[in-house]
């Protein structure tokens, strides 16, 4: 980020409860957690994995647990 503009967000407590887990359980600040999030949703992250906004990690393997399978 070569810039940064500041803001002030209200978060139901509930959303900002749900962020925060998210942000721990990646290691990161909240504030790097949204603007992870942020950037999933536009597009550009720049992570190695693909993460879903329901905090599970995307896969691009659409046969896990069939090895011997191949795809169509």
């Amino acid at each position: 980020m070569n810039q940064e503009a500041r803001i002030t967000l209200r978060l139901p407590t509930d959303t900002h409860t749900w962020l925060t887990s998210q942000a721990k359980r990646e290691r990161r600040s909240l504030n790097s957690q949204i603007v992870h999030l942020l950037e999933v949703a536009r597009g550009s992250a720049s992570s190695d994995t693909p993460y879903r906004l329901d905090g599970d990690t995307a896969t691009s393997d659409p046969l896990r647990g069939k090895p011997d399978s191949s795809p169509a």
